[in-house]
């Protein structure tokens, strides 16, 4: 039973050198479309026509156009980074095989089990297609923080907080199985209610419409108040165990201390293990005093009550980010610094929502000085107007132009009509408006831009891979190595079908056959190859008539026709017509196991029969072209899929089909 057992390490060379080579490819692909939109940005500005110069700046002008405020700018830049820092954590190599079962689902285990479902549907695409999910949200991430800091203000920072707000809670679903919030043992000290889902708090704030901003601070400051009070109750609430030395907030920090981190840190949160333990009512005390305290100054609504308060929550978080959460980026599987830091975030912004800073005054125009005229001019000018005869308004008739109408209007002499512009000079015009508005653009817009290529770099190759029914075969090279590929004449073979037939591999002689060698009688690895061999078939769709499924028994005792007749009941696989298990005489099997290179050994004391687990693929013409190692390893839905998506490539090559 090679397999039975067996799994991916975290670090698994085949899997982290898939990982390092898509980030490559796509950073290449990243870099390029920086350029080209930094050549097209300044080819764009130097053909602008040229036009007045920059216009003095108005007093007021910025307040008038709904200048940022102070609030939305620490979101906005606070939040920005901390995607960037989380982007740089999925960059991890332990993240491709490690997040979904080092992370998600043990986050997931304590919820209910429709939690639990949601967790492992979301978790699939993952297990999937491994590399493409963890090289997008490297991507995602980067690109959405990038996309924040850049984009200061108008629709394209609304778009990025829209943007963060929607990617936030698909990873508060999926990713966090809710924050734990349908968990035993809810507190804001193990992150509650999930790191992400603050971001998407955030991201819907700065997603908000200039016209909202001013009503912020009426309900943000109000709403965080009643955040903390329901923490401070939960975090009070008798029988949850964090009164009692031996409660869950002493093992979470002492598991914490275990991560693989810098040995300062590891002594400092594990000195404070002890004491979490040693005194756990004092330590809970002063939480639900912090957080109790915290949230009855924010719910006033005075100024000089919430701001020390705001000041004390901060150090706490700090605190709490430190000791409790070990700033939770350590371990190689650490996916964002955990929830202390954007709780500081969002306090911050509801208090400068709410108590916004007055602004300044502007500064009042000075009137325009009058130029005064030249001596000789202001005489003239006096004189004429002195001569001038009055006329009467009811007397005064039409007075005739000196200047022609132009063309078109009333009084122009009769010429050609000038028709509306063609279909073709519109369209001119408007490229060139296009154009034009494109020079025009600041810096800022241009690397907003560019952030939002980045996010639709990373997702794209996700969604394809997503949409696709089989595993990426990069699981079956993990497990087993790269499939050998060789060129020799496959031995020949003449043995007994289930049914009674005669088969021989000359008989097969111009389809593709896969070929294997299964016990009939064998419960761990050969099921999982059949049923691989049952999703390869599928995965061929109408190429499956020009392929044959070969397995020959492997096993001395029991390898008659009734045993393979019964596997194939219980695989399912007798509703395959290209499908044939081969039985016969021990001599002709026994020759078949030594042609193939096919080692089988019954186990002492009447256990099972121990053999290999290999599949061969031969050609057309009877030649062996590929060699792969079978071995099933954990038998999940995910590696399954994978070696039938190998063994339906290499059919595939070597067939022609």
């Amino acid at each position: 039973m090679p397999g039975m057992g067996s799994g991916l390490d975290l670090n698994n060379p085949v899997l982290t050198g898939a990982f390092r080579s898509a980030l490559g490819h796509q950073a290449l692909a990243i870099l390029l479309l920086l350029a080209a939109f930094a050549l097209g940005w300044a080819s764009l500005r130097t053909r602008r026509p040229p036009g007045p110069g920059p216009a003095a700046p108005v007093p007021g002008a910025a307040a008038a156009h709904g200048a940022e405020p102070r609030w939305r700018a620490v979101l906005r830049i606070g939040f920005g980074l901390l995607w960037v820092v989380d982007g740089v954590l999925q960059a991890q190599p332990a993240m491709v095989a490690g997040l979904p079962s080092r992370v998600i689902l043990p986050g997931a285990a304590s919820s209910p089990g429709w939690v639990r479902s949601l967790a492992g549907w979301g978790t699939a695409a993952w297990t999937y297609h491994p590399v493409q999910a963890a090289a997008a949200a490297v991507w995602i991430q980067l690109g959405l923080g990038v996309w924040l800091l850049a984009a200061r203000r108008g629709r394209w920072s609304q778009a990025a907080g829209l943007a963060g707000m929607a990617w936030g809670l698909v990873v508060w679903v999926f990713g966090e199985a809710f924050g734990g919030v349908f968990a035993p043992g809810l507190t804001v000290l193990f992150g509650a209610p999930g790191a992400a889902l603050l971001y998407a708090v955030a991201g819907a704030l700065i997603a908000l419409p200039p016209r909202a901003w001013p009503r912020v601070g009426r309900w943000l400051l109000p709403g965080t108040g009643l955040f903390l009070a329901g923490m401070a109750v939960l975090q009070a609430w008798p029988g949850r165990g964090y009164w009692g030395g031996s409660g869950p907030l002493a093992g979470m920090i002492r598991s914490m201390a275990q991560t693989p981190q810098p040995r300062p840190l590891a002594s400092l949160v594990g000195g404070f293990g002890h004491l979490a333990a040693e005194h756990a009512f004092a330590v809970n005390l002063v939480a639900v005093v912090v957080l109790a305290l915290a949230a009855a100054a924010l719910l006033t609504g005075r100024r000089a009550v919430a701001g020390p308060a705001v000041a004390v929550l901060a150090v706490f978080c700090l605190a709490g980010w430190v000791l409790i959460e070990d700033l939770g980026v350590f371990g190689g599987l650490g996916t964002d610094p955990n929830s202390m830091i954007p709780l500081i975030l969002l306090v911050t912004a509801a208090y400068l929502a709410r108590f916004p800073a007055p602004a300044p005054a502007p500064d009042p125009a000075p009137a325009p000085a009058a130029t005064p005229l030249p001596p000789a001019t202001a005489a003239r000018e006096t004189v004429s107007v002195l001569a001038a005869p009055t006329i009467p308004a009811a007397a005064a008739g039409p007075v005739p132009s000196l200047v022609a109408p132009a063309p078109g209007l009333p009084g122009a002499p009769a010429g050609p009509a000038a028709g509306p512009p063609g279909r073709r000079a519109r369209g001119r015009s408007w490229l060139r408006r296009r154009a034009t508005s494109a020079g025009s653009a600041d810096v800022r817009t241009v690397a907003a831009l560019w952030a939002l290529g980045v996010t639709v770099i990373g997702a794209w190759p996700m969604a394809a891979a997503a949409a696709s029914r089989s595993a990426d075969p990069v699981l079956a090279r993990a497990l087993d190595g790269s499939a050998a590929v060789v060129d020799f004449a496959a031995p020949g073979f003449s043995l007994t079908s289930e049914d009674g037939r005669a088969v021989s591999l000359a008989s097969l002689r111009g389809k593709t056959v896969l070929l294997t060698f299964l016990d009939p009688v064998c419960t761990s690895d050969c099921p999982l190859i059949a049923q691989e061999f049952r999703q390869a078939d599928a995965m061929l769709g109408a190429r499956r008539t020009r392929v044959e499924l070969v397995a020959i028994a492997a096993n001395p005792v029991y390898h008659s026709a009734r045993y393979a007749r019964a596997f194939d009941r219980q695989e399912g696989l007798s509703v395959l017509a290209n499908w044939m298990f081969l039985s016969g005489p021990l001599p002709a099997l026994r020759r078949a196991w030594h042609d193939y290179s096919f080692p089988v050994a019954m186990v002492p004391a009447g256990g099972m029969v121990e053999h290999g687990d290999v599949a061969y693929v031969i050609d057309p013409a009877g030649r062996v072209r590929t060699e792969l190692n079978f071995d099933p390893g954990p038998g999940t839905s995910a590696t399954r899929s994978s070696f039938a998506a190998e063994l339906a490539g290499a059919a595939t090559a070597a067939g022609g089909l």
